[in-house]
């Protein structure tokens, strides 16, 4: 019963930590929206939905790790999953409170890169853990395109 309520709960944090940005850096949608953008920018809703499915993979990952492993025979795994989570965070920082298109596009390239060695390290422990995070590699790479585009776009 404890490890189901472990993983239950590890599931839940995870969730509501990567989640966070939408409460600490809330955007300036005026600002947002004055923005030149690429016309293969999705909206905004789509974005959020796909962060949205995002974190539930995540925090999927997560939970099965923590189930087999805990915290204490995974270090490695939660290692990386911090270090991805506050660059994660860092890129709306960036984006939205420092309003810094280039720097929000270095830390996306960033969230990209950790996000894939997440995924190589979850391997280690489970291999259905680490198909999980391929969406979010996939996604990020997309998203550093689309950042780095936003920048050259309203340099």
């Amino acid at each position: 019963m404890k490890k189901i309520v472990g993983t239950i709960a590890v599931f839940i944090i995870t969730y509501a930590l990567f989640s966070a940005a939408d409460y600490l850096f809330p955007v300036d949608q005026e600002w947002y929206h004055s923005l030149s953008k690429p016309e293969w920018t999705p909206s905004g809703s789509t974005i959020g939905v796909i962060w949205a499915i995002l974190f539930v993979l995540i925090s999927l990952s997560a939970a099965i790790v923590y189930a087999a492993f805990r915290f204490k025979g995974a270090k490695s795994y939660w290692f990386a999953l911090l270090i991805n989570y506050v660059i994660n965070q860092a890129f709306s920082y960036f984006q939205f409170t420092q309003k810094n298109l280039l720097a929000a596009s270095i830390d996306s390239l960033f969230v990209a890169l950790t996000a894939l060695a997440l995924m190589i390290v979850a391997k280690k422990y489970s291999k259905v853990a680490s198909y999980l995070l391929l969406p979010y590699v996939l996604w990020s790479v997309f998203a550093t395109i689309l950042s780095f585009t936003f920048y050259s776009m309203n340099l």
